[in-house]
């Protein structure tokens, strides 16, 4: 029989419960958010990029329906958890240093920014980016310095970036 999951291939022919077992042995402390206000369809590809890197658990910020086509089922392997609020999110993740990711005018360079290993990135929709409240609340914000004409990048790529960062600064080289 074929295994047809998105998985690689120490994981084919393996139950979804071995595989959570085997991921949370060997995950990373970062935790990931996003802030679901347009059910923007890039959230896919942050949880997916979320597995990839390691990462265990996901909050999802405000609405609970999201496109999970982009995800090809890696949030399957994650802990999901929702949040109705950004107070709400706050309360669950006392203890963590919240790490914005957008570029407004009070961001840090991600290459001058803490990314400490109880981090939570956070991160919002294409076109609008977070919240006022989610950026008066978090920690520090922090933007990818970009030399190029465009005024931001995709948020899946700047997801992708800073998750990739962290990792080089705390777990690299494994």
């Amino acid at each position: 029989m074929t295994d047809s999951r998105n998985v690689t291939n120490e994981f084919k022919g393996l139950p979804e419960n071995k595989i959570i077992e085997q991921l949370d042995e060997r995950g990373v402390e970062l935790e990931i958010a996003i802030e679901n206000l347009e059910r923007d369809f890039n959230m896919g590809t942050i949880v997916r990029s979320a597995n990839a890197f390691g990462v265990r658990t996901l909050h999802v910020i405000g609405r609970r329906q999201w496109n999970k086509r982009g995800a090809m089922a890696t949030d399957k392997y994650l802990k999901v958890r929702y949040h109705s609020s950004v107070d709400d999110f706050m309360t669950a993740t006392a203890g963590k240093t919240v790490v914005a990711v957008d570029n407004v005018s009070e961001s840090v360079s991600l290459s001058e920014a803490e990314l400490p290993l109880n981090a939570v990135l956070v991160f919002g929709a294409e076109g609008p980016g977070l919240s006022d409240e989610m950026l008066s609340t978090a920690n520090c914000i922090v933007a990818i310095e970009q030399l190029g004409s465009t005024r931001s990048i995709n948020v899946g790529v700047a997801a992708g970036i800073v998750m990739y960062e962290w990792l080089r600064r705390n777990r690299l080289p494994l």
